[in-house]
């Protein structure tokens, strides 16, 4: 009995590695998004994550919502730093997420601060 508890125990074990594995080191895509960086904000109650939104259009219809690592400090600053301006983020797709990444499957690494195609000369 006990043999058997044991076997399955690591089973389910290495069955959630391999899942978190998959989800965290796979991604489903990779890309590149511009916009209007409107929110920023470090939101949970037991589990903060960093979350945020960019504005692809001029009435605001069409939002990008993302999500930012812990372990991404330059990016979060950057972020914060570039509230309210035109941006381009560099971001990675992950097929699902987990709570205590982010709320979204969009992960941003990379962010520029970039001059606004409304606004050019």
């Amino acid at each position: 009995m006990k043999k058997a508890l044991t076997i399955t125990l690591v089973i389910i074990v290495a069955l959630f590695a391999a899942i978190y594995a998959f989800i965290y080191f796979v991604p489903y895509s990779k890309g590149v998004r511009s916009g209007e960086l409107i929110k920023i904000s470090h939101k949970g109650i037991v589990i903060k994550t960093w979350e945020g939104e960019i504005s692809q259009g001029i009435s605001g219809a069409q939002i990008f919502k993302f999500s930012i690592l812990d372990k991404d400090a330059d990016v979060i600053n950057k972020l914060k730093e570039y509230q309210g301006n035109y941006v381009k983020v560099t971001y990675v797709e992950r097929f699902a997420t987990f709570f205590w990444l982010g709320d979204t499957k969009y992960f941003i690494t990379e962010v520029n601060k970039e001059e606004s195609p409304h606004f050019r000369k």
